[in-house]
């Protein structure tokens, strides 16, 4: 197991083509009040993982006027993914695994659902089903001799990725971190122990109720890809790799999780001895956004947002590729003014 930053990953990824996939999902977890700030409102959280894909591919939001927020206005990790993959000529894919709410831009479908409560059971069997066994056929279709890079987007998929991790005999709690500077542990504690109390002892079973679409969808396309896959993600993503352990253990020895410096330095999280324990690589990117013109994007270095959309992911990738972090936080800011020069203002 390996953890660095960056590190020995560039030098797998150095000159290799890269295809970037972004799979979203919704979860009724998020409309549980205090248990993210990964949207302005926790109904607006139903919006926020369509939105973050608009924005990814097109620079502009369709579900919603602007670019989705916090509650505090700090706007989405999706900036941070969209300007560091600027840097390269990548192929950018929107994979809807089951999201309450569409974007309206093209995009593949696992043919999933919405994650329910998880206290009441979050993926029904014959859908998690089907979210694995077509979340494999295209992971395969996708294979080729370049990188698979994948991120995510699934507000509250901490809490979620807590539950599976909790299930298969980790420490979920104290694992995952939070989009706040303040980590809601003990709301998120309540709604694991209340799920796993009720979960079925079927192995399957009961990662489909403790589940979110996100996951399934991530750790599917991850077995199905025949080569490198970075998991482009945070604390979420050791829950995948908790995932294609149980399913396909070989598969750990081809994948690697790629976040930030904020969630390998959040003391409320432990991903580094969770990505340990379950046997799975752990790079990081060691992008300091302190020097930026923006008290919106400084306010990272304070614990806020961390991770999301593949940001961590994205931006190791374009220092990988030869640009400097000076350049990466220039260019971060140049679409940080363009977002609040815009017309419409993020709601």
């Amino acid at each position: 197991m390996i953890i660095d930053s960056i590190g020995s990953l560039s030098e797998r990824i150095r000159g290799k083509k890269a295809k970037f996939l972004l799979v979203i999902g919704t979860t009724d977890v998020s409309l549980i009040p205090g248990i993210t700030v990964a949207g302005a409102t926790p109904e607006l959280t139903m919006f926020t993982p369509a939105a973050d894909a608009e924005y990814l591919i097109t620079g502009k939001c369709k579900v919603i006027n602007g670019v989705p927020i916090t509650p505090d206005g700090i706007p989405t990790p999706a900036l941070l993914t969209r300007a560091s993959l600027s840097f390269m000529n990548i192929d950018k894919l929107v994979v809807n695994a089951g999201a309450r709410v569409t974007p309206r831009i093209p995009y593949l479908d696992l043919h999933g659902e919405p994650g329910q409560d998880i206290r009441n059971g979050g993926i029904r069997k014959e859908v998690g089903e089907r979210i694995i066994e077509n979340g494999i056929t295209l992971g395969e279709s996708l294979s080729d001799e370049g990188i698979l890079v994948i991120g995510e987007s699934i507000p509250a998929g901490t809490t979620t990725a807590a539950a599976v991790l909790t299930g298969l005999g980790f420490d979920g709690i104290k694992t995952v971190s939070s989009s706040s500077p303040n980590n809601p542990k003990d709301i998120k504690r309540a709604i694991v122990e209340e799920a796993i109390r009720k979960s079925p002892s079927n192995l399957m079973d009961r990662i489909f109720w403790l589940s979110d679409p996100v996951l399934l969808g991530v750790s599917a396309v991850t077995i199905g890809f025949k080569g490198l896959v970075i998991l482009a993600g945070g604390t979420q993503m050791t829950a995948v790799a908790a995932i294609v352990k149980e399913l396909e253990p070989r598969r750990l020895s081809e994948i690697g999780i790629v976040t930030t410096r904020w969630v390998v330095r959040d003391s409320s999280a432990s991903i580094v001895e969770a990505s340990k324990e379950i046997g799975v690589n752990l790079s990081y990117s060691n992008v300091n956004l302190s020097g930026s013109q923006y008290e919106g994007l400084r306010v990272y270095e304070r614990g806020f947002v961390k991770e999301g959309v593949g940001a961590g992911g994205s931006m190791a990738l374009a220092l990988s590729n030869g640009s400097s972090e000076g350049e990466l936080v220039k260019r971060i800011d140049e679409y940080y003014s363009d977002l609040i020069n815009a017309d419409n203002k993020a709601i």
